[in-house]
């Protein structure tokens, strides 16, 4: 089994570097473990209280848990992957059962700032993109999929995703040992990684 840690910015392509290994692989190869799924629950904080929840921040998460369910496939058995709703800031009833399976990708903001879940990466991947780049995406995807307005994005990414990005996501670049500038568009560094990936499964 090989287990990827893949990290960056919000808007920097993450999620398209993801589907292009998938996509480079058989079919039933790939578990992908968003990290957005292990969000701590919210559901004991008072309604009105939690807009104020900073999502970019590493106590949001349940390292633990994520860090158990990757020990877990990594040893032969089966999870329930949380599932998590951003309209109320709670985690769901309803889970997703995850085979292990080749390839284990964990993506997410802040997947390369744990150190318990990073010692059990095989593989970690920092996908590095231009501020202004990353910030013009955010604004199309925020105004497109979650009904914010363009003045709205970009109060909140002076307030929080620019100084959780320079906190705490930047800084886990160092940990990386492949860093793909340019995102999803860099398709020389995703055919390195993917040949990687491949070889590591013919052994």
């Amino acid at each position: 089994m090989l287990i990827i840690g893949i990290a960056g910015g919000t808007g920097s392509g993450k999620t398209t570097v993801v589907q292009k290994i998938i996509e480079s692989l058989p079919l039933g190869q790939v578990v992908l473990l968003p990290l957005d799924s292990y969000y701590k629950d919210s559901s004991h904080v008072p309604v009105e209280k939690r807009q104020d929840i900073n999502f970019d921040h590493p106590n949001a998460f349940d390292w633990d848990l994520l860090s158990e369910h990757v020990t877990k496939l990594r040893n032969g058995i089966a999870i329930e992957q949380p599932t998590y709703s951003y309209l109320t800031c709670t985690r769901q009833k309803e889970t997703i059962h995850i085979e292990p399976l080749n390839v284990v990708i964990i993506e997410g903001i802040l997947a390369l700032s744990d150190p318990t879940l990073r010692n059990l990466m095989d593989l970690k991947i920092f996908v590095d993109t231009d501020a202004d780049d990353r910030l013009i995406r955010v604004i199309q995807r925020d105004i497109r999929q979650r009904g914010r307005t363009a003045e709205a994005v970009m109060e909140r990414y002076t307030k929080v995703l620019k100084p959780m990005h320079e906190q705490f996501i930047e800084p886990c670049k160092r940990y990386a040992d492949l860093i793909v500038p340019e995102g999803g568009s860099n398709m020389v560094a995703i055919n390195i990684l993917t040949m990687y990936i491949h070889k590591h499964l013919k052994q």
